[in-house]
């Protein structure tokens, strides 16, 4: 469990994950690939005052996604992101 102040909830980047995946993600299921915690992507747990957005497991704090901001674009690390649950779009 994290326990600290400088942490958002995974709401804090909705407007990345859209740009990233094209469409609303925040209530998306993601799998955590460390402890197997199933979450929705907007009650992960989010550092924004790095160098990029560090999101991680809200269960064991191990790092699913980093996402960093370069001149040419966005650059993405999956690190313990086993999976992401995709629903229908309308559904």
């Amino acid at each position: 469990m994290i326990d600290d102040d400088r942490h958002l909830d995974g709401n804090a980047i909705g407007g990345l994950l859209q740009v990233l995946f094209g469409r609303e993600m925040t209530h998306e299921l993601g799998c955590c690939g460390n402890c197997g915690a199933v979450n929705p992507l907007g009650a992960t747990v989010v550092y924004v005052d790095a160098p990029g957005s560090v999101i991680r497991c809200p269960a064991c704090g191990s790092v699913l996604l980093v996402a960093v901001a370069l001149p040419t674009g966005v650059r993405v690390s999956i690190e313990s992101l086993r999976w992401i649950d995709l629903a229908e779009i309308g559904a």
